[in-house]
């Protein structure tokens, strides 16, 4: 006999509807698993035939075969074993083939017949909205991640029985609901603030320019100078997530398999700081079975490189292309897959190799020579993605000593969020929403210079031997001052203070 079962798998981070076909004939008994399964979903026989036998159902004395549909689609991960289990119930009329047709089921088996979370719940609702299949069963510890989804009908189960009861009719239970307007206004504040920083007055106001415009940004300083603190605390004065971004967020953690059980909905901005010893696949994704990397779990928040130069030559130039496009394409024998990541890049680097070289206080014993092979690790094309560099000196006693603090993180959200609100007007028939990601034409377009303006900048540019690109990020950063200050045209002054964050271009060779 045939039974169907609708599952779904995940590539990239998108969910794909699959048919679980189950035929069960006579012959000796065994189970084939066809329709590109990997790994994990062939040994799903195992599990799926000792829940069935430890849970009193009746395992048929026969041949089975399970067709994972579309055959062209590669399918992975344990999400298989519950639908497989309820489409050899089905076949073997221990439960209505009609029972299943409506729904779509995911979950993993144990061997008692408990039923364990999957990757990638989200994604398969918003899927099951879009192909009309309203109707889902899934893992309890799921059930949160999944009901965020509106219009998706939810139900969690613990058990192998109490999937059956529930399809059979003899268990009645009401859709699982979240309440996405709680979640949002229950976020916990950040556990850091800006006002804890003491001093470091410019540096502040660089990140200020970077979340206000949404710019890359780079801190040079020698160690302690505070450089990791202020970058942790940049999430905090960005704009809050919208709804739209707060599921884009989700679905990645939810593919990767990081989203906490306490946490179905990504409501605080990612901020992701991978360790300098971190892979290639490990910053863009990959591997033999395709994951995101650093990169796309960053999407919509910062991603932090602490020790820049540190870092593998290859993996930095890696960040190069995702960076400037918000896309990264893995491609791999039997399929591409693609993943978001439109983020802030902040790195932090000391100005040598002993991290003295700008600090009063302590000597450097770097030579000259040491010092430029340093900074040259930091290819130009890349530096030329990083619009705000920053200069941050060692904090004096004095300054550590006061007891005074500065704004506070949501007294510059609100500086921040005013001056995004006029991008998204700007921007508002563009597919873009800050200026950092401005093309030449709209940088013309928004840019305009009068007459002091040009003459300030032409005499930086030649004074400074500024290249063509730093003269583009000079006028994106000064249009985001302007727009900090609510103004509508660029001032002497905006130019001035953009042409100060552009000190790596003439530090490093190639620049």
């Amino acid at each position: 006999m045939l039974a169907k079962v609708k599952s779904a798998t995940i590539q990239g981070i998108d969910a794909h509807l699959v048919e679980v076909e189950v035929h069960l004939e006579r012959g000796q008994p065994s189970t084939t698993i066809v329709g590109l399964p990997d790994t994990a979903v062939k040994e799903s026989k195992e599990r799926v035939h000792a829940a069935l036998k430890n849970t009193g159902f009746y395992v048929a004395q026969r041949r089975a075969v399970v067709n994972l549909a579309p055959a062209s689609l590669k399918k992975e991960g344990p999400a298989f074993d519950l639908p497989i289990a309820l489409g050899i119930l089905a076949a073997s009329e221990q439960l209505r083939p009609a029972a299943v047709e409506d729904m779509i089921i995911v979950g993993e088996l144990a061997l008692d017949g408990g039923i364990r979370p999957v990757a990638g719940c989200l994604p398969m609702a918003l899927m099951a909205r879009e192909n009309g299949k309203a109707r889902l069963v899934v893992p309890r510890k799921n059930a949160d991640e999944a009901a965020v989804v509106e219009g998706v009908e939810v139900f969690p189960v613990d058990t192998l029985p109490q999937a059956v009861a529930l399809l059979a009719g003899r268990e009645m239970m009401q859709p699982h609901e979240v309440d996405v307007e709680t979640l949002f206004a229950s976020v916990d504040e950040y556990d850091v603030d800006f006002s804890d920083v003491k001093a470091q007055e410019h540096t502040k106001r660089g990140l200020v320019l970077a979340a206000a415009g949404g710019h890359n940004a780079i801190m040079i300083g020698p160690p302690g100078s505070g450089k990791t603190m202020l970058s942790k605390r940049l999430p905090s004065i960005l704009p809050k997530l919208t709804r739209r971004e707060a599921l884009q967020t989700t679905k990645i953690f939810s593919v990767a398999g990081l989203l906490g059980t306490n946490r179905p909905l990504m409501t605080v901005r990612p901020f992701r700081s991978p360790h300098h010893t971190t892979s290639y696949a490990g910053m863009v994704g990959g591997g033999a079975n395709p994951r995101p990397g650093e990169i796309s779990l960053a999407h919509n928040g910062v991603l932090f490189l602490d020790e820049l130069p540190e870092f593998d030559r290859r993996t930095l130039e890696s960040l190069r292309q995702p960076i400037e496009e918000g896309t990264i394409t893995v491609s791999r024998v039997q399929a591409s897959v693609s993943y978001p990541c439109n983020l802030m890049l902040i790195a932090a680097m000391n100005p040598c190799p002993c991290g003295y070289y700008t600090d009063p206080r302590r000597q450097c014993n770097c030579t000259p020579h040491q010092i430029q092979r340093y900074l040259s690790k930091i290819s130009g094309p890349l530096l030329d993605r990083i619009d705000i560099h920053i200069n941050v000196p060692a904090v004096a006693f004095r300054d550590l000593h006061e007891t005074r603090g500065g704004e506070s993180s949501a007294e510059i959200r609100e500086k921040v969020e005013r001056a995004r609100d006029i991008q998204v007007r700007r921007f508002k028939h563009a597919p873009i929403t800050c200026n950092a990601r401005m093309n030449n034409r709209q940088v013309r377009q928004h840019c305009a210079l009068n007459e002091t303006c040009t003459r300030l900048l032409r005499e930086a540019m030649e004074s400074m031997n500024l290249s063509a690109r730093a003269y583009t990020r000079i006028l994106k950063v000064a249009r985001t001052a302007a727009d900090l200050e609510g103004g509508e045209h660029i001032r002497a002054e905006n130019i001035t203070e953009a042409v100060q964050y552009r000190t790596l271009d003439t530090a490093i060779p190639g620049a």
